[in-house]
């Protein structure tokens, strides 16, 4: 499967349970914050056992991360560049954030391994955001990374079924 075809069938999965995963996450909220983040993170966990992003790496694909000063400077060091030069070369500014001018991120490469990989943005290092603490603070970004990341949609289904019992 192409990228294409591969980031079309995730989206469209993701669109397919929208509702359901809009209820699951409500039902979430409503748990105490520490047994949400249990859950949760328990999915997480099971999720990334068993799945390599490389095989996908989506994310990379289609959208560009939120990048502060902090990842500027790290990133601009290693590629040897001054932060300005980095920002012009690579970035564009967003609200309070930079982000990516271009889609794939230009650090893919094509065997989805990232060529910053030690030094990427916080917002990749983090993704996707799954296994944050008051992971219910972002249910709408969870529910929006179903559309882009097959763990998120994994890790709902591991929710679904523990709430379920």
């Amino acid at each position: 499967m192409d990228t294409i075809d591969l980031a079309k069938n995730i989206h469209q999965k993701g669109e397919l349970d929208k509702s359901k995963n809009v209820k699951l996450l409500t039902k979430l909220k409503k748990l105490k914050s520490e047994q949400s983040d249990k859950i949760m993170h328990q999915a997480h966990d099971e999720v990334f056992e068993e799945m390599d992003c490389l095989t996908c790496a989506n994310c990379c694909k289609t959208t560009s991360p939120a990048i502060y000063e902090r990842d500027i400077d790290r990133i601009s060091k290693r590629l040897k560049m001054k932060p300005s030069q980095f920002i012009e070369k690579y970035l564009n500014k967003d609200d309070d954030h930079y982000v990516l001018k271009y889609s794939p991120c230009v650090f893919l490469d094509e065997a989805n391994y990232c060529s910053i990989y030690e030094d990427r943005p916080m917002a990749c290092k983090t993704y996707p955001h799954t296994d944050r603490k008051r992971v219910v603070q972002i249910n709408n970004l969870t529910l929006e990374n179903t559309l882009i990341c097959p763990a998120v949609q994994k890790i709902l289904m591991k929710v679904e079924l523990h709430l379920s019992k």
